[in-house]
């Protein structure tokens, strides 16, 4: 998924605020409650999506979550998080969890910008980019699985078959 780009800012400066000109230049739906939390809303090629990016100026981390509109039967919530667990195994960055009372998929993960000499514009967009791409990569194994009836590592192998060429 191609994503519109921001502006580089100083070290000082709160990375929600880069993040808000990438998700107001993407013509995204967004909330910006405070100056530490902020809530965006996307249509995916697979399901719409709802992030959360967290800024905790003490630890100059910034929290984010990618959250599915997918909920996971209970009945289904064993192989969901086996599914999960393989999903896992295959990312470099970030992690895929389940929502404890919602069963909603969601990818997580923190990035620390502590001694950076600026909040990288770069860094901050390929968050995004990276997280979105993993959810849209893996969304389909859920379907597999949950609507398809197959096993995890069925519904996962699935997901991953590359095709070649158009139909």
């Amino acid at each position: 998924m191609a994503i519109a780009t921001a502006e580089q800012t100083s070290p000082q400066s709160n990375p929600l605020d880069i993040l808000e000109e990438l998700v107001a230049a993407n013509e995204w739906r967004f909330d910006r409650s405070s100056d530490e939390e902020m809530v965006v809303e996307l249509t995916g090629r697979w399901c719409d999506y709802r992030m959360l990016f967290a800024w905790h100026e003490d630890l100059s981390a910034v929290y984010f979550s990618c959250l599915f509109d997918l909920r996971i039967p209970v009945r289904k919530r064993t192989a969901a998080l086996e599914l999960l667990a393989l999903v896992n195994e295959r990312l470099w960055l970030g992690h895929f969890e389940l929502g404890s009372e919602d069963l909603l998929p969601i990818y997580r993960h923190t990035v620390l910008l502590r001694g950076a000499e600026s909040r990288s514009v770069e860094q901050l967009e390929e968050l995004v980019d990276i997280a979105l791409t993993e959810c849209e990569r893996f969304y389909p194994a859920f379907q597999f699985m949950l609507w398809g009836g197959h096993t995890p590592q069925a519904a996962l192998d699935a997901a991953m078959l590359e095709t070649v060429g158009e139909a």
